[in-house]
């Protein structure tokens, strides 16, 4: 996709961004903030090198160094030190650099983010220590380095008070007059409870903004939202979504007085890790000219889980972490409801020990059709699709959803609830040529027991199936097509100085 340079931005000029996040992958994951954060600011990178883009890109990342990336085989450097300022005593913060392909990495520890400390705590009040602490210190690194920030794009509520400070010390500090921020919203219910005794250790004020609710103005997630100049959710199904009282946590009114910087970008996909072309995780590679090849890993998966090998058996997968989010319980009724008809299932993750166990009554009550394994089994993913028919993704929201992005490209069709970045990343028309997947509206066993039906019926029809199967394939959902969409973002809020 050609990049059309904005005539207002002189194309010798560098965008400086300052990326910072609580996770980024290789280096630490535990969620999909993780894939994010690890591949869209390689993905920019990757295209501003290549010459696609006339206007100039140097975008860093910021990680906090956990004890997890300590432990790894990494060259690093330390870079510099300096203090984050406190109610008492200023708390020391040391900067380690790294590369990847070029891109330039910064790891920040100090006492706040202990080496043996888990990446997130049940202990709400520490992590709220711990990440305030990271994100000043993001702010203090540039001017140590004398580096900078025309763009500063931050990650959920564990780096939102970095965009909330920024507002605050734009008007004193001439060092951030210019810089503008983004915030990318990747799980609204995750709004940073418990920070309050953080906030008053680190000198932080709550949010003056006017149109947020009192009740949000000492939490951080809403306070970086109030000071962004943008609001990125992660698929634009689910920035209009949070419009309504059904999911916006109650910040509704709050996100349509601010309409004007809210917008939605879909999240991408690893197209390397997840390419059943070269996938040493599955028993026969393929692609969607040899889709006869899918049908090795169906035998394989059929036979591993002690199902009966039947290629014209519909095998259903649900991949999923246990969570009332993912709608495992609607997915265990819809399969009761459906019962009768000739389908296999097996079902992986780990999470609720509620749901957890309802997968494995439902194996116990349909034993020749039902497979369940509680665990998170990575490898054992990548079989699953390699050899599934179907992907069931009942979930009750879903702000982006990388699952089904991967299950389209291995050829199992998804099957889902109409949410959020389901909705913007399958096609559900049976009058045209376009479907990939199978959306249903609402979040009901009866809804997602219908839709699921019309997917058996249609995988009997052979010739249709694989048609869909092949559109599913071909779908591009890499990271490059996000990047650009980021890369006008940072250009137009630059232009806006």
């Amino acid at each position: 996709m050609p990049f059309v340079q904005d005539e207002a931005v002189e194309k010798n000029d560098s965008i400086h961004v300052l990326f910072i996040a609580a996770e980024a992958d290789p280096y630490v994951k535990i969620g999909g903030l993780g894939d994010v954060a690890g591949s869209l600011p390689l993905a920019l990178h990757r295209l501003y090198n290549a010459d696609i883009f006339q206007q100039k890109l140097d975008i860093r990342l910021v990680l906090p160094y956990y004890g997890v990336i300590q432990q790894q085989d990494l060259t690093v450097k330390k870079v510099c030190s300096f203090s984050v300022q406190t109610n008492k005593d200023p708390v020391q913060a040391e900067v380690y650099e790294t590369t990847k392909e070029g891109l330039i990495i910064y790891f920040v520890s100090g006492d706040p983010i202990p080496p043996g400390d888990p990446v997130y705590n049940q202990n709400f009040s520490a992590d709220a220590d711990k990440f305030i602490f990271f994100s000043l210190a993001c702010l203090e690194l540039p001017k140590v380095l004398g580096w900078r920030v025309d763009i500063l794009h931050v990650h959920d509520w564990h780096t939102a008070i970095a965009v909330h400070q920024l507002k605050m010390i734009k008007k004193r500090d001439s060092f951030y007059k210019k810089s503008r921020s983004i915030i990318t919203l990747h799980n609204l219910p995750f709004m940073g409870n418990g920070s309050e005794q953080a906030l008053v250790k680190y000198k932080i004020k709550p949010s003056t903004d006017p149109t947020l609710p009192d009740w949000a103005q000492y939490l951080p997630l809403p306070m970086g939202f109030a000071a962004a100049d943008q609001i990125v959710a992660v698929s634009p199904a689910y920035a209009q979504e949070i419009l309504t009282p059904e999911f916006s946590c109650n910040l509704h009114d709050f996100f349509e007085s601010n309409q004007k910087k809210l917008s939605g970008i879909l999240n991408g996909l690893d197209t390397i890790l997840w390419n059943p072309s070269t996938d040493s995780f599955i028993h026969q590679t393929y692609d969607r000219n040899s889709l006869g090849k899918k049908r090795l890993n169906k035998s394989e998966i059929q036979k591993e889980m002690g199902l009966v090998e039947n290629p014209e058996t519909p095998l259903i997968v649900l991949i999923s972490r246990m969570d009332t989010q993912k709608g495992i319980d609607i997915a265990i009724e819809a399969l009761k409801l459906t019962k009768n008809l000739p389908w296999q299932a097996i079902l992986l993750g780990s999470g609720d020990i509620k749901l957890e166990q309802l997968c494995q009554s439902l194996e116990d009550q349909l034993p020749d059709k039902v497979r369940a394994r509680v665990s998170f089994d990575p490898k054992l993913s990548h079989r699953m699709y390699a050899g599934g028919d179907m992907l069931l993704m009942p979930s009750r929201y879903e702000p982006c959803g990388l699952t089904q992005m991967i299950a389209m490209r291995y050829g199992c069709i998804p099957v889902a609830r109409a949410t959020g970045g389901l909705k913007d990343s399958i096609i559900d028309n049976e009058k045209s040529l376009e479907r990939t997947g199978f959306l249903f509206e609402t979040a009901d066993p009866q809804a997602f027991a219908k839709s699921l039906t019309t997917a058996l019926v249609c995988f009997d029809k052979n010739s249709e199936w694989i048609e869909i199967q092949q559109r599913a394939m071909q779908t591009d959902f890499s990271w490059a097509h996000s990047a650009v969409k980021y890369s006008r973002l940072y250009n137009r809020l630059v232009i806006k100085q």
